[in-house]
């Protein structure tokens, strides 16, 4: 690999790093502080009041999913640039999947959209309701394939000589965690036991994604060159 395809693909982890930390930011602010206030389980409404009288709130956890959004693809596009000189073809698969991930999420966002756009109307709460609770069940199908994308990405970074092979195996777990819990997320009957689950499993989750933003950002900006090279042979099995 040259000199320019190496700065190329440091660029590519740096910036997927920077990006991945910006999605968690924004995630907090728009999942965890804005919808969980205002969203309030089987009281549609409970939140019906709090989307009209926090609309101006509403309306900006919207837009830092819009953001979430914007991010997630330069993420899709950034890990595929970052890992094509180790494996194209896993590569591609990574990238495919984020971005799948990703228009997932933009038609689940748009639901919020709609919802926002029916507090102006003369719609039942219920209705409201509805709409808005859609995003999750959306988002929910989108994160298995989130699970899916996390799985490819552990794969490989096990199996390079310069990814901390505990970074791989964090991502694997949490690839496995997404994927199990939001398919069974998919079963009403089991609601329960798989909340409890998703508890279970949310630190390697969190942590997992996290660990990686942050090698992307501190060490994927000054790989060892000769590393690379070694595994620059395109669809040539990575090194174990």
């Amino acid at each position: 690999m040259n000199h320019s395809s190496v700065r190329s693909q440091r660029r590519a982890a740096l910036w997927s790093g920077i990006a991945l930390v910006l999605m968690a930011l924004v995630a907090f602010f728009a999942q965890g502080y804005v919808y969980q206030s205002l969203v309030i389980e089987s009281e549609a409404m409970t939140t019906y009041e709090n989307l009209v009288s926090h609309s101006t709130l509403f309306r900006f956890g919207i837009i830092g999913w819009g953001i979430i959004v914007v991010l997630d693809l330069i993420v899709a596009y950034g890990l595929y640039r970052f890992f094509k000189p180790i494996h194209t073809t896993f590569a591609l698969l990574i990238g495919t999947l984020r971005f799948i991930y990703s228009f997932i999420l933009a038609f689940a966002v748009l639901r919020l959209v709609e919802a926002e756009r029916l507090l102006d109307t003369s719609t039942s709460a219920r209705q409201v309701y509805e709409t808005v609770t859609s995003f999750e069940t959306i988002w929910s199908l989108g994160l298995i394939v989130f699970g899916l994308h996390l799985i490819a990405v552990g794969w490989v970074a096990m199996r390079t000589h310069f990814i901390p092979r505990t970074i791989g195996i964090l991502l694997v777990v949490a690839g496995f965690s997404y994927t199990i819990v939001h398919a069974l997320y998919q079963f009403p009957t089991l609601e329960s036991m798989t909340t409890l689950l998703e508890l279970t499993l949310m630190l390697p989750m969190f942590v997992g994604g996290l660990a990686f933003a942050v090698w992307l950002i501190v060490k994927g900006r000054i790989l060892p060159t000769h590393d690379i090279t070694r595994q620059s042979a395109g669809d040539a099995s990575p090194a174990s």
